[in-house]
């Protein structure tokens, strides 16, 4: 008799659609990127579980009832400066269901939902119910809601938001640990590095992708591609094999990672280990006709070219040179998400320092220079891998080398990722 596998969570695995051979997260099926069933399981095991979702940079929401309407997963949720702090709250009427904020952002005491007028605090307590005690009509009496109803007990869902020096994150569970906590000690001096003082938001792009969210967390924990895929990237000594490279997980489940890259103090040539193999993504006779552009005014102890630093499931902290972003990651079904890229400056920036930031959004976002093919390649992978679900992916560079953290032709951010997913997802 064949021996049934059994799962951390006490299931069968040939209950599922998804089976991952290796538990060192080497092999992924190919199922992940396109079952709704998994998909599914993620919205109430990562969205709805212990963890901290991000939903906005506090200095989009400044003053006193501002309001931003956004997602944690797929849930859409209404995040709001509030007397007392913060507060974000389920964006579905409690009466019937309907969208109540149906705007991105403004600024609103209380929210009423356009169906039949309920009306909410900020805070997400209901406030007005019309026609809750009736109405006299001649010598009738028109009887209005239920005499059991109570108001308290009819608000919008309530989630839990914490602050971390300008980040909001909210989580609907209960068993969250603290933000810092979950951040983790080696992603917070990371995190404190570029939000060690007050920051001012500078605007945001938006783009779709034809692809599965979870490609995409692949994608900015993999080094190992970023200097093959992205021409610029290489040709203009922003991010090679040869610099000073950090590739760091979080100790506590692998889910959180850092990349970072930093040029040699000491001249080097960082371009001979790609003409030497005839690597395409190595272009000498390429040239910028004005490379202002790639400028870096240096503001931080360590001057690095890049910081790439995913905080699961639903943000990326990005430094490219002088830009400074906050990416949002938003599920939109199993082959579909939408990365919103939150750009900021900081309060103090010079007037030279702050064009800068914004030329060199051009760098990144939908169009970017730099980031315009990875949600291209995640395409591809979604493509070709719509048939054959059980069929794996193979993660093997620097495999035999799994502590090693000074290398960026590594997978071993990705492979803690999807080892630390399985867990999650009781797989």
């Amino acid at each position: 008799m064949a021996e049934t596998l059994t799962t951390d969570s006490g299931t069968h695995a040939a209950d599922r659609d998804v089976f991952f051979p290796q538990p060192d997260g080497s092999r992924v099926p190919y199922a992940v990127f396109s079952s709704q069933e998994v998909y599914d399981r993620e919205q109430e095991r990562i969205y709805r579980g212990p963890h901290w979702s991000f939903v906005a940079l506090a200095c989009e929401i400044p003053n006193l009832n501002d309001f931003k309407s956004t997602f944690v997963g797929d849930t859409p949720v209404v995040v709001t400066r509030t007397a007392d702090g913060f507060a974000c709250w389920v964006n579905r009427c409690a009466h019937r269901g309907a969208i109540v904020c149906r705007e991105k952002h403004g600024n609103a005491a209380s929210h009423t939902c356009v169906y039949h007028q309920w009306n909410y605090s900020c805070e997400g307590d209901l406030q007005g119910v019309p026609f809750r005690r009736g109405q006299k009509q001649g010598d009738i009496m028109l009887v209005g809601m239920a005499k059991a109803f109570d108001p308290a007990q009819h608000g919008l869902r309530k989630l839990r938001v914490a602050e971390y020096k300008g980040l909001l994150f909210a989580t609907f569970s209960d068993d969250t640990p603290d933000i810092e906590d979950y951040l983790g000690p080696q992603m917070l001096p990371w995190v404190d590095r570029l939000f060690h003082k007050p920051i001012v938001y500078l605007g945001c792009t938006r783009q779709y992708s034809k692809s599965n969210w979870k490609l995409y967390f692949e994608n900015v924990k993999d080094p190992y591609h970023a200097s093959l895929l992205h021409l610029f990237h290489t040709t203009f000594n922003i991010f090679r094999v040869g610099m000073s490279a950090r590739s760091i997980p979080d100790a506590t489940h692998g889910l959180h990672s850092l990349i970072t890259v930093t040029k040699p103090s000491v001249e080097t040539n960082t371009a001979s280990a790609y003409t030497d193999q005839k690597i395409r993504s190595m272009q000498d006779g390429f040239a910028l006709e004005d490379p202002y552009v790639l400028g870096q005014i240096p503001e931080y102890e360590e001057n690095c070219t890049n910081q790439i630093q995913p905080i699961f499931p639903q943000l990326v902290i990005q430094q490219i040179h002088n830009t400074l972003v906050a990416r949002q990651l938003l599920p939109k079904g199993p082959s579909n998400f939408e990365l919103v890229f939150h750009f900021f400056g900081y309060e103090d920036d010079t007037p030279e320092l702050r064009e800068l930031r914004l030329l060199q959004a051009n760098l990144v976002g939908p169009a970017g220079y730099i980031s315009m093919e990875d949600t291209e390649a995640t395409e591809l992978v979604q493509r070709g891998t719509a048939r054959d679900g059980d069929k794996t992916s193979f993660m093997g560079m620097g495999l035999d080398a799994p502590d090693q953290t000074n290398s960026n032709i590594t997978e071993n951010l990705i492979r803690r990722f999807w080892a630390g997913y399985q867990r999650t997802m009781g797989y």
